[in-house]
């Protein structure tokens, strides 16, 4: 059963490992907006461009009290490579269990060219200072979605 998100809930506890080495975890954005981002695969062309956009804007995040954190199945190799190969300004956490992916609902069912496989749901949740979900984006479309998120976290 895929969990449901709901605005004004309490957002879903993490911990993960993350590029770089050590862990990240939710309680570590107390007190700080937290834009979770999850998709499907590093290194991939959506994926990339939306790690790049939201690189570009990780200096305006930041003044509106914002921390991102992307998140995908992908291991920490890969995501070490992934933020040095376009220099990404973001922080990455691989869930390659899927724990997280599964408590946010976007480990899913997906078909491809009539093929059916479990995947990443490209998600964005923006999470307020109080750890409450304050929206989310389902569905996304990676152009002007940074651009989006950012408007939504001023206005926070």
């Amino acid at each position: 059963m895929i969990a449901k998100l709901i605005v004004g809930a309490k957002a879903p506890n993490f911990k993960l490992l993350r590029d770089g080495g050590g862990e990240v975890a939710l309680k570590d954005f107390k007190g700080r907006k937290l834009i979770l981002y999850f998709y499907p695969k590093a290194d991939t062309s959506g994926c990339t461009a939306e790690a790049r956009d939201f690189s570009k804007l990780a200096p305006a995040f930041a003044r509106a009290g914002a921390d991102i954190l992307g998140v995908s199945p992908d291991p920490v190799p890969r995501l070490d490579k992934f933020k040095s190969k376009y220099d990404l300004a973001v922080d990455l956490g691989s869930d390659e269990a899927h724990e997280t992916l599964e408590a946010y609902g976007v480990w899913a069912k997906k078909s491809m060219y009539g093929r059916s496989y479990m995947g990443v749901l490209r998600t964005t949740v923006l999470i307020d200072r109080d750890g409450r979900i304050a929206r989310i984006w389902e569905k996304v479309k990676v152009p002007g979605h940074a651009d989006e998120v950012l408007a939504a976290t001023k206005a926070l």
